[in-house]
C-alpha cells in the first residue's frame, strides 16, 4: 500500500464545519486527521458488511 498521501478538496456546510471542526478539537485531532480517520473506519464497516470494494490497480 502506498504511504503518500493525494490532497483534495472538501466542501462542506457551515453547520457540518463547526460540528467536524468541534469533535478534532476534543480529539486533539487536525480536521483532516479527523475526517480521513471517519472516512477510513466507513469503509472498513461497509467492506465488512459488503465485501472488500474492488480497487483497481495502476
Amino acid at each position: 500500500m502506498s504511504t503518500s498521501k493525494i490532497q483534495t478538496g472538501l466542501r462542506l456546510d457551515e453547520t457540518t464545519y463547526t460540528k467536524a471542526k468541534a469533535l478534532a478539537d476534543q480529539e486533539c485531532r487536525s480536521l483532516n486527521n479527523l475526517v480521513e480517520y471517519a472516512l477510513q473506519k466507513y469503509i472498513s464497516e461497509f467492506e465488512s458488511v459488503n465485501g472488500p470494494i474492488p480497487v483497481p490497480e495502476e
